[in-house]
């Protein structure tokens, strides 16, 4: 009742930010001692929603940005607006990636690479809600394959590019990986990883809530990996909080016009809900700390489940595998 009662009045937590916070506040207020214009930072899905608003306060301040989206069309809108209404003179940069599809994960990664920038901050942000069952070109479960095995491939591509740029810069590099408070309903016996895959009853909102779970237990276990290796490099998972964004309208179906209508009061706006994202990404306060689980800007507590050791290591191997085995049958990009 506490925890309700603070995020409904947005009083702040120990970081001196809540659930009112906006991504705005958040960055302007980032004191750090690194020129935002030295930063490489690459978004998924930055074409609405959280993502654009990340992408917009972070090329507001001088951030680099690279907006990784299925639609070029829309993330050639986002950049112009920014450019428009924000700052003429950032430096923006579109790619194409659908995260459903390992094969285009691993073009985009070749090509971002082949251009020798450095790469401080990597946000796995995109994300999916299916109502019904579908299969990504790899015969996996959309919602799964997008949310989930999409960034998994884009952080292993990726985070020695990341090591190597903090090593030479001595910038600490971060990874930011967006779950969802919607995977505390996930109970242990029902994350099967063959039934992720290929789900005999599906359920949207299982999945998604699924996915989400995959998503922490990632950022644990890379964060397991990126100490042990003394890597200056963090991972966390961040709940952005509910949000008026194009899942939340796709979530519409599952529940009925009057609990929504309560719901919506309770809501973020998109600026609160990417406000997390960027204190994870920007704020100094956040330095050194790895394998956490952030809400409204402060550490939170996930799931058991989430928090299992043990379950995200065999999770990890046994994504990996299958991302090796469906690597290896695919013709080069």
């Amino acid at each position: 009742m506490k925890e309700t009662l603070r995020y409904l009045a947005g009083i702040a937590g120990p970081s001196g930010y809540g659930s009112k916070s906006t991504a705005q506040q958040v960055a302007q207020n980032c004191s750090c001692s690194v020129d935002p214009r030295r930063l490489t930072a690459i978004i998924t899905g930055a074409t609405s929603g959280i993502g654009a608003e990340t992408a917009r306060v972070m090329a507001e301040r001088g951030v680099r940005v690279v907006i990784a989206a299925r639609d070029l069309k829309k993330a050639a809108q986002v950049s112009d607006r920014i450019h428009k209404d924000i700052n003429p003179n950032a430096e923006i940069m579109l790619f194409q990636i659908d995260l459903s599809s390992l094969a285009s994960v691993k073009r985009f990664c070749s090509r971002f690479l082949a251009l020798g920038l450095p790469l401080n901050i990597l946000i796995n942000n995109a994300g999916i809600f299916s109502q019904n069952l579908e299969l990504s070109e790899d015969k996996i479960e959309m919602t799964f394959a997008t949310n989930y095995l999409g960034h998994f491939l884009l952080t292993e591509m990726l985070v020695e590019k990341m090591i190597e740029t903090a090593e030479q810069t001595g910038i600490q590099g971060r990874i930011i990986n967006l779950s969802s408070v919607i995977h505390s309903w996930v109970k242990t016996d029902c994350f099967n990883f063959n039934q992720l895959l290929n789900p005999n009853k599906y359920n949207g909102t299982r999945a998604y809530a699924q996915s989400k779970v995959a998503n922490i237990l990632h950022a644990k276990e890379i964060a397991r990996q990126l100490k042990a290796r003394n890597a200056n490099v963090t991972i966390n998972a961040v709940h952005p909080g509910i949000v008026k964004t194009g899942i939340i309208r796709a979530h519409k179906g599952f529940v009925t016009d009057s609990l929504f209508f309560i719901a919506s009061k309770l809501l973020k706006s998109t600026s609160q809900g990417a406000s997390t994202t960027c204190y994870v990404a920007l704020s100094p306060q956040a330095q050194g700390m790895s394998g956490k689980y952030f809400a409204d800007c402060n550490e939170s507590n996930c799931s058991a489940l989430a928090n299992d050791e043990v379950v995200a290591q065999r999770l990890w191997r046994q994504t990996r595998a299958l991302i090796r085995g469906r690597l290896k049958y695919q013709k080069p990009c």
